[in-house]
C-alpha cells in the first residue's frame, strides 16, 4: 500500500534548504542516531553536551531555510535580553520604578516577537482582507504585498520564547544568564517545529542536568516513537489520500463520502499531529529528557471542554495561564468569563492560520464553550427527573459521541479552503444521500483500494485500542517494555513492518509533510 499525501487543507512549506529534516524522512533516520551517539559519547559535562546539541537543532532548523535561521536567534535574542533586564529591574528598590520598567520589558518583548510573527504570518493576509472590504465599497486596494515564505515552526518557538518571558516576569523562574543554554531551550529540535510547547520550568532545568546513557530511557523513547511512525506513515498519510481525493471534488461526491471523509479527517490530523508529538516527546526521551504530554485520548472526552483539556495540551495551557487568566478568567462574571473564552478561541484559530476559516473554526469551538456552560442547568434538570445515572456506559458512550460529532463539523471549517467551502460541505452531507456507495464499492474508488481501505482500518481499530487502554489509565508502552524480550521484538517488528508495507520508499519519494508545520 504505497500511498502519500498532506491534508487537504495543507500548503507544503518549502524553502531553500539542505533538505527538510522531517521526522519520516531519510534524512532524520541519519540525523537523529548520530546526534545521540554524539551527546552520549561527548564526556559528562553538560555544557558541551548542550553546545552540541545547540548546533545540532539549528542544523536541523537550517535544512528548511537557512536564513529563516536568523528569525529564530532574534526571537531568542529579544527573549533572553527581557530575562536579563526583568532580573535587573527586580533589583530596583522602588516599587513604583520596578514595577514600570518590568512591564516595559514584557511589553517590548511581546511587540518585538510578535512583530516579526505578524509581518511573516499574517501581513499579507491581513493586506487582502483589508483590500476585499476596499473594493465592496469602490476604494483603491492598497498596493502591497511581500513574497513570503512562512518560517516553519515561527508559531511554536515565538509562544516557546514569551512563555519565558512571562515566568520571569512572574518571579517563577530566575532569569537565565547562559545564553546557550537558553538557545538550546527555543531551538531543541525534536519539538521544535511543531512542539509540544515546553514551558522553562520543565525543559530549561532539564537541560541544565546531566543525562546518563540510561537503557530503559533509549528503550521507552524507541517506543514511542515507533507508534507515532504508525500514527503518521500507515494512518494519516493513507487517510489523507482519502481525503484529499473526496473533498478535491466535493461538489461531485455525495453524501456518505463526505461524511466518511469528515470523520476520516479527524482521525488524519490526530494522527499526523499526535504522531509527531509521540516521535518528538520519544527522541527525547532517548536523550534522557522528559516532554510534557500533548494528547490525551481527545476522541474520548465526554464534552467540548474535556476535549481541550486534552487536544494539543501544550498551546491550550499556554493559551490559559497567559491569555484566559490575565484577561481575568472566570473571575469576573459570567459575560466576562464567556467574552474571555471568545478571546481566546478566535485567537486560537488565528494562531493555527492566516485565514478566516481558521477564526471560524476557533469561534465555533469558543461558541460550543459556552453553550455547554448556559445548558449546563437544563441538563442537570433533564438527568434529575429522568433519574439519568450520568456514571452508565451508556451514557458516557453517548456524551462522547455527541462531543465526537461537535468537534467533527468544527474540523470541516479547519480543514477547508475556506468558510464558503466548509458549509457547501456541510449542507450536501445532508442533501446528497447515497447509500448505495456502501455496498456497490464506490468508497473503494477515493483514492485508496479495497485492500488499502480494510489495511487501513484494522490501523485505526489499534489506534482505538490504544486510546481506550490509555483512557483506563493503562499505559500500555511501559507495559510493552516490561514483557519478554521476544514478545517486544515481535509487537516491534508489526508496526515496522506495518510502516514498510503502508509507506512510500525508493526513488522519487517525498515524505508527506505535517499539518502543522503550517502553523
Amino acid at each position: 500500500m504505497a500511498v502519500q499525501g498532506d491534508s487537504f487543507a495543507t500548503e507544503t512549506l518549502k524553502g531553500k534548504g539542505i533538505g527538510e529534516m522531517l521526522f519520516n524522512s531519510v534524512n532524520f533516520l541519519i540525523f537523529f542516531p548520530l546526534v545521540c551517539l554524539g551527546y552520549y559519547l561527548i564526556p559528562g559535562r553538560v555544557r558541551w553536551r548542550n553546545l552540541f546539541l545547540l548546533a545540532a537543532s539549528y542544523y536541523f532548523y537550517m535544512c528548511w531555510n537557512p536564513r529563516y535561521a536568523l528569525l529564530m536567534l532574534a526571537s531568542t535574542v529579544i527573549t533572553y535580553m527581557s530575562g536579563i533586564l526583568i532580573g535587573w529591574a527586580e533589583t530596583l528598590e522602588a516599587e513604583r520604578r520596578r514595577t514600570f520598567w518590568k512591564k516595559a520589558f514584557v511589553a517590548a518583548s511581546f511587540f518585538l516577537n510578535l512583530s516579526i510573527l505578524f509581518f511573516f504570518k499574517y501581513f499579507n493576509w491581513a493586506v487582502l482582507s483589508i483590500n476585499k472590504i476596499l473594493s465592496t465599497v469602490h476604494m483603491t486596494p492598497l498596493a502591497i504585498r511581500f513574497d513570503i515564505i512562512l518560517p516553519v515552526g515561527i508559531s511554536f518557538y515565538t509562544f516557546q520564547a514569551l512563555s519565558y518571558t512571562m515566568d520571569v516576569y512572574r518571579g517563577e523562574i530566575y532569569p537565565e544568564k547562559n545564553f546557550p543554554e537558553y538557545a538550546l531551550f527555543v531551538s531543541f529540535f525534536p519539538q521544535l517545529v511543531a512542539g509540544p510547547i515546553e514551558r522553562s520550568g520543565n525543559l530549561l532545568r532539564q537541560l541544565q542536568t546531566e543525562h546518563r546513557f540510561d537503557f530503559a530511557n533509549v528503550h521507552q523513547g524507541l517506543v514511542q516513537m515507533l507508534f507515532g511512525f504508525f500514527q503518521k506513515v500507515v494512518i494519516a498519510d493513507n487517510v489523507s489520500v482519502f481525503v484529499k481525493t473526496v473533498y478535491g471534488d466535493y461538489m461531485n461526491k455525495g453524501s456518505v463520502e463526505l461524511i466518511v471523509a469528515s470523520v476520516l479527517f479527524a482521525v488524519q490530523i490526530y494522527c499526523d499531529f499526535g504522531g509527531y508529538s509521540n516521535i518528538a516527546i520519544g527522541a527525547a526521551r532517548v536523550m534522557g529528557i522528559r516532554l510534557m504530554e500533548n494528547f490525551n485520548t481527545p476522541y474520548l472526552s465526554d464534552s467540548i471542554a474535556d476535549f481541550w483539556r486534552r487536544w494539543h495540551i501544550s498551546l491550550n495551557t499556554w493559551f490559559r495561564d497567559y491569555v484566559y487568566i490575565p484577561l481575568g478568567g472566570n473571575r469576573k462574571g459570567r459575560l466576562r468569563k464567556y467574552i474571555n473564552l471568545m478571546i481566546v478561541f478566535l485567537t486560537s484559530g488565528l494562531w493555527h492560520g492566516a485565514a478566516w476559516h481558521f477564526v471560524a473554526w476557533g469561534g465555533i469551538n469558543g461558541l460550543y464553550q459556552i453553550a455547554g456552560d448556559l445548558l449546563k442547568p437544563l441538563r442537570d434538570s433533564f438527568c434529575r427527573v429522568f433519574r439519568v445515572d450520568r456514571q452508565s456506559f451508556s451514557h458516557r458512550f453517548g456524551k462522547i459521541l455527541i462531543t465526537f460529532f461537535l468537534v467533527d463539523v468544527s474540523w470541516v471549517f479547519f480543514g477547508a479552503n475556506s468558510i464558503r467551502d466548509a458549509l457547501m460541505i456541510l449542507w450536501r452531507m445532508g442533501t446528497r444521500w447515497n447509500p448505495w456507495v456502501l455496498f456497490d464499492g464506490g468508497l473503494f474508488q477515493q483514492g485508496l483500494s479495497a485492500g488499502q481501505m480494510y489495511m487501513l482500518l484494522a490501523a485505526i481499530l489499534v489506534l482505538v485500542l490504544t486510546d481506550v487502554l490509555k483512557y483506563l489509565q493503562i499505559d500500555w508502552m511501559k507495559g510493552l517494555c516490561r514483557q519478554g524480550i521476544w514478545f517486544q521484538y515481535l509487537v516491534c517488528a508489526v508496526f515496522l513492518g506495518w510502516i514498510l508495507l503502508c509507506g512510500s520508499y525508493g526513488p522519487g519519494y517525498d515524505a508527506a509533510q505535517f499539518i502543522y508545520f503550517q502553523f
